[in-house]
């Protein structure tokens, strides 16, 4: 039955959106890797390996369905000591071991696709840098989270260098080239500062 006009069209369903995050690219698969192992903090702890595990790990899976997956998420008190940790286990025997310890989500996935990837991921890598774009989506907020850190950093030091100053804001200006996002005009009580 054809639409009609002005009738509602429904937005995409859950599943859509599951599936267009799953097969966003590139494909996390890895070669040689019998078993992954992660052991992090259920809550108020460990936020980049939490992010890893609901924004990364879902795409690992469904590339690697054959993968040993086990997530060990412990519960944590204030004066316990953990060290949020992936254990790979490859299929000669070999391990490693990734410090998920104060990293973005995007950094865990890369050093573990750094490890395991194979030449398939190099080649992305390389073509991707090469080009000057993200290797993985979302790795943009974490530029800008290390800009603003160090720009906060720079600005609490009261005897900065003027050349340190330009520099930060040549950072800034390839940021935002990078995320192709136009400069905002400037509103309220910036418009009156120079």
């Amino acid at each position: 039955m054809p639409r009609r006009r002005g009738k509602f069209i429904p937005p995409p369903s859950e599943l859509s959106r599951v599936l267009e995050h799953l097969n966003t690219g590139p494909r996390l698969a890895l070669n040689g890797l019998r078993r992954i192992s992660l052991t992090l903090a259920a809550r108020n702890d460990h936020m980049g390996a939490r992010h890893f595990v609901k924004e990364e790990l879902p795409r690992i899976r469904w590339a690697n369905p054959l993968l040993d997956i086990e997530v060990n998420k412990v519960q944590k008190k204030r004066e316990d000591v953990l060290k949020p940790e992936a254990l790979l286990e490859f299929q000669d025997g070999t391990k490693s071991t990734i410090d998920m310890s104060n990293k973005w989500s995007t950094t865990i996935a890369k050093e573990l696709m750094d490890l395991a990837g194979g030449d398939p991921w190099k080649a992305y890598k390389a073509a991707t840098l090469a080009a000057g774009q993200p290797l993985l989506p979302g790795e943009e907020k974490e530029r800008l989270a290390s800009l603003a850190k160090s720009r906060k950093t720079n600005s609490a030091s009261k005897n900065q260098p003027q050349s340190q100053q330009g520099t930060n804001e040549e950072l800034e200006a390839k940021v935002r080239e990078m995320l192709n996002a136009p400069d905002r005009p400037k509103t309220g009580a910036r418009a009156m500062l120079p």
